[in-house]
C-alpha cells in the first residue's frame, strides 16, 4: 500500500458521530485520495472512490466491498455528526453538519462519488490550526469501528504520550455509541474499549494501555497512554525470489480477488506485484501471504 495521509482538524476528531465500518473507511480514503491527488476538497469539487483502491487498501473481498459501497452510499447520505468551537463572540458554539451533500455509486464504473458537507472541508483542509494527521495504512487492518475512532482520539495527543480523563458519557458519545448500546458498564470493556485497544496494539504504529477512575466502586471514566512501536527491519527479496513468489501471488485465488485490478491479466498483474514487493516496505503489506506461500523471514 502506498502511503496515503489523512489530516483532520482536531474539532472534527473530537466530534461526536456514528459511522459504521465502511462509512469511516470511505471517508478517511477519500481524503487521503484528495490530498494526494491534489485536487482539493471544496463544495464543488466532486471526490472519486474506486472500489479497487478501496479493495487494495482494506484488503477485503471484491464482492464484499461492491456490496458494502453500495449500502454505504445509502447511508452515509443520512450520518449527521457535532462539534464545538468559538465563535466570533468568544462564545462556545455546538454544531449539526451532515458529512457529504451529495454521495452516489457507479455501477458499472465501481466507484464512490462524493462531495463533503460545507462543514466539514474547513476541518478537513485547514492545516494551520490544531490538526492529526497519520497514515492511513495505521487503521487499514482495524475491524472495529470503535477502535478506529480511538486510534484518532489517542494520536491526537501524539505529542504528550497520555490523554486526559474521559468521562464515561462523554466517552461513548465520542465513540459513537448510543445510550442503548452496551448500556452495562462490564459489557461496554469487554466488547468494545478491549478489542478496541487490542486491534490498535496488534495492527498500528503504538501500544496503548488504559486506566479506569472511580468514584466510590462505580468507574466514572477512562485515561489512556501509549509508546510509540519501534520499527522493525524490513525483508529485503532478492531478484529470484521477487520473481518465483509475484508469479505465486499472482495465481493465487485468495490473493488475485483482493489485489488485481479490473481487466487486468496475469503477465501485467504479476509484473506489478513484482514491482511491489521489490520494495522492502511493500513486503509487510503482503507478508501474510508470502509466508502461506512458503515464503521464510
Amino acid at each position: 500500500m502506498k502511503n496515503q495521509i489523512v489530516v483532520k482538524d482536531n474539532a472534527l476528531i473530537n466530534a461526536s458521530y456514528n459511522l459504521d465500518l465502511t462509512e469511516q473507511r470511505l471517508i478517511l480514503l477519500a481524503i487521503a485520495e484528495a490530498r494526494e491527488s491534489q485536487t482539493g476538497i471544496t463544495t464543488d469539487n466532486e471526490l472519486i472512490v474506486h472500489a479497487s483502491s478501496y479493495i487494495n487498501t482494506f484488503e477485503v473481498e471484491r464482492h464484499t466491498a461492491y456490496e458494502s459501497l453500495k449500502e454505504a452510499c445509502l447511508s452515509l447520505f443520512g450520518r449527521q455528526f457535532s462539534y464545538q468551537f468559538d465563535n466570533e463572540h468568544g462564545n462556545l458554539e455546538k454544531a449539526h453538519s451532515r458529512w457529504v451533500s451529495k454521495i452516489s455509486y457507479v455501477e458499472n464504473e465501481a466507484i464512490v462519488k462524493l462531495i463533503f458537507a460545507p462543514d466539514v472541508i474547513p476541518l478537513i483542509t485547514r492545516l494551520e490550526e490544531c490538526f492529526t494527521s497519520y497514515d492511513l495504512k495505521q487503521i487499514a487492518k482495524l475491524t472495529s469501528r470503535y477502535a478506529i475512532r480511538l486510534y484518532e482520539l489517542l494520536i491526537s495527543w501524539r505529542s504528550l504520550g497520555k490523554t486526559r480523563i474521559y468521562g464515561i458519557q462523554e466517552f461513548r458519545s465520542k465513540l459513537g455509541i448510543e445510550e442503548n448500546e452496551y448500556a452495562r458498564t462490564e459489557a461496554f470493556k469487554r466488547r468494545v474499549l478491549e478489542v478496541a485497544i487490542s486491534q490498535i496494539t496488534e495492527f498500528t504504529d503504538i501500544n496503548v494501555k488504559y486506566e479506569q477512575h472511580k468514584k466510590g466502586k462505580s468507574i466514572t471514566g477512562f485515561s489512556f497512554s501509549f509508546k510509540q512501536k519501534k520499527e522493525k527491519s524490513l525483508p529485503k527479496l532478492t531478484e529470484k525470489q521477487v520473481q518465483y513468489f509475484s508469479n505465486l501471488l499472482a495465481h493465487d485465488p485468495s490473493f488475485a480477488s483482493r489485489n488485481s485490478k479490473v481487466g487486468e491479466n496475469y503477465p501485467d498483474f504479476q509484473k506489478r506485484i513484482a514491482d511491489e514487493i521489490l520494495l522492502p516496505q511493500n513486503i509487510q503489506l503482503h507478508l501474510e501471504d508470502l509466508r502461506r506461500l512458503g515464503l521464510k523471514i
